[in-house]
């Protein structure tokens, strides 16, 4: 792949100056074959002095170029890379007529073909984000010059066109959609294709879900539960905004092989087709699909309607966003308790990102984010989770009420524009005497996490929590108190909980009562810190963590002992042994999944030594048996599940989970369905107990899109040395790969039982990852970053190859942002082995 020119920010402060857009019509012809389409383009803008710009675009063929109705000859233009040059730019109204074909992309950027390999029917859908619009229409591609868009898509017969507004097929047999608002280019969206439609209407407004004909079966059973959360989210969010939704209808499509959870285009959320479950899946499963669903509809207002001046506020779209989706869900749907799934997961990402030495604040710097590439490296655990903890955090200090009219205000004042930063900040301070501004600078221009220590002092008939901080931030946090049952020792009963500031000013109060059994600060998770709990605290919940009451006060504590095993102020065997002796008695999924999956992928796979892992994966397997057979009543088919897929997971021996693929079911439950099956074909190949015609028959079994991944995991996972030169050929030679096998592939080849087998590749990887991200782009840069990264080799040699890859080569940003992020947590796992 060419390179592009990426976007400056003084470059889009100098174009937004200079430009108004007005309209585009933009003209798609999908019948051109497998791999190019025609794009048309018309432009419509105003220059408000005499000067110069450029539009960009990315075409495969640039074939007329007509400026106010003058041809300009494509031969002599210079298109430098993805700039089209517009000299001598008079003040008036202007047209630029622009007509190209464009090349469809593999890598789930720009216009992304898909051919379903289960029935041979074709699809493609557009991910505009950031600066990918190039790849589809020509444009002036920056968030804060909105326009309107008119879009008319020609497509095979058989297809139906899904856009931003309403289509309609015309009589040509071309289809047409309703002009949108102003938005902004990077939220045009096209998806088409011969889909399966489940359509309804809402409040007066036309709904739909959407999937490839192959998935119909599993949106159909789904259906029912997909729309009434959405309908249900709508609702709440018109009682949350006064702005009424502003478009024209809103259709969700699941769409193949996309990079992103989900992407807010008004009136056609795009999803990753996974969220159609095709197999079995846990209730909390359910819940983060509808979390998305949430998620993606707050965009409609925070992102859409009201949009980010420059790439620096992206943290707001997305914090936003985050924080409404959890918070929604739980006030409108059945699923009540999202902030514990928050808590042990999400926050989990936002914690360990923020350690790292490539954090930023919540809100960077706009200095610190120039062009479009730094931008696109900020789309992580701090922007969603981290920003997402910062607003909860904001809406405890402030109040609910006014943080909704402030948001209100917001959008009342921003409507169909953009915003910064200081306007969101002036819009809240409008609805509050307290002091947003200072609030806003200590924790969004901030790096890092604080730490909160409790030390308990105790009278005859009195105690003291002291709250010390390791930080800057100011903090309001609930403090839940615990006692012993004087009936059941097993159990721990909640006195009291109160709120509490940090700093404490004045020095905190005396409380009546004996000393507890257990003080937790930021009991219900409000604030966002690492937690270090008081001595005798700390030994109730290593002993008895499975004896709090509630969930979300269990997912703080987790999540602390989590803390302290990557700081190295826990054993990771004593994690172990902790979760071994609890976690069998635990009720929440979310807290259960948490819990096994840092044990298991951290803990065992990389904190312990070689020589210790076989006793790790003893104990994990011996945990999930006991989950396996306290849910053999069929009572808690979720925890089974977790269960089920963990025992597979960390088996270490072939016979149970052969035994149980042959006879096709799990004794008791569940059958095997295509998840489990090829996820047990995973484990057994690594373990070398099948080959390649084991693979193959399982693939005439399950053709699919996720066949042909499991598949491709499987194959790179076999013990074998020419199957690792054929994976390793696959990812970084032939660039054949879409960015779902790609990332598949990857998965499958590095595996704790073969780092001997593979040491080769680990010196050949800094060349090569470096190399297929120039050649192909960021979303596969990110993906071997990632997942091709040799993140089972942990030793010094392998650090000081990364730091040396680093600093004598020129990663792409997307691939160096990874590579950073990748050595940091290599040098964490050797200290904790160290300690």
């Amino acid at each position: 792949m060419a390179p592009m020119s990426v976007l400056t920010r003084d470059e889009a402060q100098t174009r937004a100056k200079l430009l108004d857009v007005h309209r585009y019509q933009i003209e798609l012809d999908l019948t051109r074959g497998d791999e190019i389409f025609d794009s048309r383009t018309v432009i419509r803008f105003t220059t408000r002095a005499d000067g110069d710009t450029f539009v960009e675009l990315k075409p495969a063929e640039l074939r007329s170029v007509t400026l106010d109705g003058h041809p300009l000859d494509p031969d002599t233009l210079s298109l430098d890379e993805n700039r089209l040059p517009l000299k001598d730019l008079t003040a008036g109204e202007h047209e630029l007529r622009i007509d190209t074909t464009m090349r469809y992309s593999r890598t789930g950027e720009g216009m992304h073909r898909f051919t379903d390999p289960t029935d041979g029917e074709t699809y493609v859908y557009t991910q505009l984000f950031m600066d990918d619009v190039q790849r589809v229409f020509a444009a002036f591609d920056q968030p804060d010059l909105k326009a309107v868009f008119e879009l008319t898509v020609t497509a095979p017969e058989g297809w139906t066109v899904l856009a931003n507004g309403i289509t309609e097929r015309q009589d040509d047999g071309s289809w047409r959609a309703a002009a949108t608002p102003l938005i902004s280019t990077y939220l045009v969206a096209v998806a088409a294709g011969p889909w399966h439609s489940v359509r309804t209407e809402h409040r007066g407004l036309p709904f739909g879900i959407h999937c490839r004909r192959s998935l119909a079966p599993h949106l159909d059973t789904d259906a029912d539960e997909i729309l009434d959360i959405t309908r249900a989210c709508f609702d709440r969010y018109h009682e949350k905004f006064e702005e009424p939704y502003p478009f024209d209808s809103y259709d969700q499509a699941f769409v193949p092989e996309f990079n992103a959870g989900a992407m807010e285009n008004p009136g056609l959320v795009t999803f990753r087709d996974e969220f159609v479950y095709r197999s079995a899946v846990t209730d909390t499963e359910r819940q983060t699909r509808a979390m998305v669903i949430a998620h993606e509809m707050a965009h409609m207002w925070f992102g859409d309607l009201v949009t980010l001046r420059w790439w620096d506020d992206i943290w707001l779209n997305e914090s936003f966003a985050e924080y409404m989706g959890y918070q929604t869900l739980t006030e409108a749907t059945r699923f009540t308790d999202t902030w514990t799934d928050f808590g042990i997961v999400r926050k989990a990402w936002g914690y360990d990102a923020d350690q790292r030495p490539s954090t930023h604040p919540v809100a960077p710097d706009p200095e610190a984010v120039p062009d479009t590439a730094s931008a696109m490296l900020n789309f992580d655990g701090i922007s969603y989770a981290k920003g997402a903890s910062a607003l909860r955090q904001l809406v405890a200090w402030l109040g609910e009420k006014d943080f909704l009219a402030g948001i209100n205000t917001h959008f009342a004042r921003h409507r169909f524009a953009n915003a910064t930063l200081a306007d969101f900040i002036e819009s809240l301070a409008a609805a509050t005497e307290r002091d947003v501004r200072a609030w806003a600078d200590s924790w969004l221009r901030t790096t890092g996490v604080d730490t909160l220590t409790a030390s308990v002092t105790d009278r005859p008939g009195e105690w003291t929590l002291t709250l010390d901080r390791a930080g800057s931030r100011p903090h309001r946090v609930t403090v839940g108190v615990y006692d012993r049952d004087l009936n059941d020792s097993r159990a721990l009963l909640l006195r009291e909980r109160y709120e509490t500031d940090v700093p404490q000013q004045p020095a905190p109060e005396p409380r009546t009562g004996p000393r507890p059994a257990l003080v937790v600060p930021n009991d219900l998770d409000l604030t966002y810190a690492k937690i270090r709990l008081d001595e005798v605290s700390s030994r109730t919940a290593l002993r008895g963590i499975s004896d709090v009451p509630d969930a979300l006060t269990r997912a703080v504590l987790w999540n602390t002992l989590r803390d302290m095993v990557r700081d190295g102020d826990l054993a990771p065997a004593a994690y172990l042994e902790t979760a071994r002796a609890h976690l069998p008695e635990e009720t929440d999924l979310a807290v259960v999944q948490g819990v096994l999956g840092f044990a298991a992928a951290q803990v065992a796979n990389r904190y312990l030594a070689a020589h210790e892992r076989p006793a790790a994966l003893a104990t994990l397997t011996s945990l999930c048996r006991d989950l396996i057979r306290r849910t053999e009543d069929g009572d808690h088919p979720g925890l089974r599940l977790i269960a089920v897929r963990h025992l597979i997971d960390v088996a270490a021996q072939p016979d149970t989970i052969s035994a149980w693929f042959s006879e096709g079911t799990v004794p008791g439950g569940p059958e095997l369905d295509p998840e489990l099956r090829w996820r047990i074909l995973g484990r057994l190949a690594v373990l070398g107990a099948i080959d390649d015609a084991v693979i193959d028959t399982e693939l005439v079994q399950d053709p699919s899109a996720t066949g042909q991944e499991g598949a491709a995991r499987c194959r790179a996972a076999l013990p074998d040395p020419v199957a690792k030169r054929a994976a390793w050929d696959a990812m970084f030679t032939t660039d054949d790969l879409s960015n779902y096998l790609f990332t598949a592939t990857a998965q499958g080849f590095w595996q704790p039982e073969q780092t001997d087998l593979v040491r080769q590749y680990v010196d050949l990887y800094w060349t090569d990852a470096t190399a297929v991200a120039a050649r192909r782009g960021p979303a596969i840069a990110e993906a071997a970053g990632r997942w091709a990264f040799p993140a089972y080799a942990i030793t010094p040699e392998t650090l000081h190859a990364g730091e040396q890859c680093l600093t004598e080569t020129t990663p792409t940003p997307a691939l160096r942002r990874k590579l950073t992020d990748q050595l940091d947590d290599l040098a964490r796992a050797l200290r904790v082995r160290e300690a």
